[in-house]
């Protein structure tokens, strides 16, 4: 009896020691917290409200029962639980997944450089060329939603798969490369739409917008969430299973971890090097397509900064800048846990530097345990 004990505490231990399986409990937790914090400031908020209302009255020599039944009193505690209730409700949730998404996205590409020792900083201006790529085959073109779609991700997938060339040809490090590489992205972008934003009409965008919006209270709510997060979701998926069961995902973490041994037992580095920074390309390109389907826009200066955003996704969810480290549903956590502190810190109507000194914070701490996990394993 004791041994089987044993094998199962053992097995316990060893699944929390998982980074994916603390990073879920660090995304519960952090979730929980916003649910309490929210619904303790709703009703202390109330309560401030009350006693204002309750001296203006007795200002006004209202008589004390008289008081209590002004209606504009209310139950601090029932307008807190209110407020953790709707934090907790499916369209916030709804509204978590899709602001989620287009990080999420291209997030799944950078999980790919980032376990292989890369770093690719053109995301952003890959994000704004997609979009815009897509605006333009809409509304100048006359292409169909899905050959405008196919467009834009080819486009952005042929700047990744350029990036990655450049690396492995000019045997020049990836920052230095996708630094540059932003500059050239954005500036086409901003070409190809004459420096301003291309509006679309909604008759030839046709499906498009539909990919992100919201299905609360429509006759598509049996689906949970738009059909945007559902390929999200799935494509993380196919991706996990590409990590975890193919030849190419061992060879990424091979590079990652060493690549001049990944070169000597015949990796082909080079080549999955490329590979990688194409589905980086390509997994940006779909995230323009589902801002443009969230704005309906082609704007050649957005998504400035996403990069940042997305790689501290991956290094939130585990990744390692180093190489050889990472997860698919590390990257979604680490993804997740950024929107719902933004989500919870707007609902707090707390300001926007205090969000970004808390992702920054969690960022600078994801990072410091990476170094220190490193260290105890020499």
């Amino acid at each position: 009896m004791t041994e089987p004990r044993n094998q199962h505490l053992s097995s316990f231990r060893g699944l929390l020691s998982q980074t994916s399986v603390k990073l879920v409990l660090a995304f519960i937790g952090i979730f929980v917290f916003f649910v309490v914090a929210i619904g303790v400031q709703e009703a202390v908020n109330a309560h401030r409200s009350n006693k204002r209302i309750l001296a203006e009255l007795e200002a006004e020599g209202v008589p004390p029962d008289e008081r209590q039944q002004d209606r504009r009193l209310t139950s601090p505690w029932w307008d807190g639980y209110d407020a953790s209730l709707r934090f907790l409700g499916r369209p916030n949730i709804e509204m978590i997944a899709r602001h989620t998404t287009i990080v999420g996205m291209a997030a799944l590409g950078m999980t790919l450089v980032i376990i292989s020792g890369g770093i690719d900083l053109s995301v952003g201006s890959i994000v704004a060329l997609s979009s815009v790529a897509i605006a333009w085959l809409l509304q100048y073109a006359g292409a169909s939603p899905l050959k405008a779609a196919l467009g834009g991700v080819a486009a952005a997938a042929l700047f990744g798969l350029l990036s990655g060339l450049l690396i492995t040809w000019l045997r020049v490090v990836p920052f230095i490369v996708t630094l540059g590489m932003m500059l050239v992205v954005r500036g086409a972008a901003k070409g190809i739409a004459r420096e301003q934003k291309i509006d679309v009409d909604i008759a030839c965008a046709k499906w498009l917008p539909e990919l992100l919006r919201s299905v609360v209270g429509t006759e598509r709510s049996w689906t949970l969430a738009p059909a945007g997060v559902w390929v999200w979701l799935i494509l993380a998926v196919g991706m996990a299973a590409v990590l975890r069961y193919t030849r190419l995902g061992r060879h990424i973490f091979a590079i990652g971890s060493n690549e001049q041994t990944a070169r000597l037992c015949g990796v082909a580095v080079e080549r999955v090097k490329v590979i990688v920074y194409m589905l980086c390309g390509a997994f940006a390109g779909l995230a323009g397509l589902m801002q443009f389907s969230y704005l309906t826009v082609g704007d050649p200066t957005g998504a400035v900064g996403l990069e940042l955003n997305v790689i501290a996704a991956v290094v939130i969810g585990g990744g390692s800048l180093g190489g050889g480290e990472g997860s698919i549903l590390g990257t979604l956590m680490g993804a997740l846990i950024m929107t719902v502190i933004a989500t919870g810190c707007a609902q707090m109507w707390l300001p926007n530097w205090v969000q970004e000194i808390i992702t920054g914070a969690i960022i600078v701490v994801a990072v410091g345990l990476d170094r220190l996990r490193h260290r105890r394993a020499r």
